[in-house]
């Protein structure tokens, strides 16, 4: 599937950014430097290579199922230079015995550096992407490393990516799809599994609808992600 927000401009500035900086600039929400030695990057501190079991990816919660079990929080600590307290705050249970803990924050800073760039560009771009999973594990890296993008997040929970969503995810009110592809569809169900809305569109221009108090299942597929309009936002 196209991936539309992520596939114009917007990214493409991204990308050429990041490409030439290599890391975060460490602006806002405690991602600034540390205590001494600069902010720790996995950039700055490769990850090393480790011999014998895998170790989960990084960024992945060490309390997911199969995950790798976490270092011991006395030992989130970078080669050099020290965490700031946000920064430790990211890192706990998210680093899996035996990885660089700073190739973990860099994940959480690289998130925070795709949503300051795309936001520039478009804000429904950059609330798009975290919708749809484009640009993952937004939550904790806005908590922790970039709370000025606190209102995206909050938006993008209150909208819907492609897929079937039931019950009390269900929220009346109105939504746009910004880019959809051009095989976008929808449906909206009752109770008794009636259509109350369908469309489809296949110009890949903004779409409007409006998710009604009786809807019971609304299904989407190639609209990328909804996100809530007006009142609803």
């Amino acid at each position: 599937m196209r991936y539309p927000f992520l596939a114009g401009t917007a990214v493409a500035l991204a990308t050429a950014v990041l490409a030439a900086c290599g890391s975060s600039d460490g602006s806002g929400g405690g991602g600034g430097t540390s205590a001494a030695g600069g902010t720790p990057s996995a950039a700055a501190s490769p990850a090393p290579s480790v011999a014998g079991p895998a170790v989960s990816p990084p960024g992945t919660r060490a309390t997911e199922p199969g995950a790798t079990p976490e270092a011991p929080a006395g030992d989130i600590t970078p080669a050099t230079g020290s965490f700031t307290k946000k920064q430790k705050e990211y890192l706990t249970d998210r680093v899996p015995r035996g990885t660089d803990p700073a190739a973990v924050l860099q994940t959480g800073q690289e998130t925070c550096d795709r949503l300051r760039f795309l936001v520039k560009a478009d804000r429904a771009v950059a609330v798009g992407a975290i919708v749809s999973g484009e640009v993952a594990d937004a939550d904790a890296a806005v908590t922790h490393l970039c709370p000025q993008h606190q209102a995206l997040v909050d938006e993008a929970a209150r909208g819907y990516a492609d897929g079937t969503h039931t019950g009390k995810r269900l929220r009346p009110g109105g939504y746009r799809a910004p880019s959809p592809t051009k095989t976008c569809s929808w449906q909206v169900t009752g109770a008794s599994g009636q259509e109350l809305d369908s469309g489809s569109s296949d110009t890949g221009a903004a779409v409007d609808i409006t998710v009604p108090g009786a809807a019971r299942a609304f299904t989407s597929t190639g609209c990328y992600a909804w996100l809530p309009q007006g009142e609803n936002r």
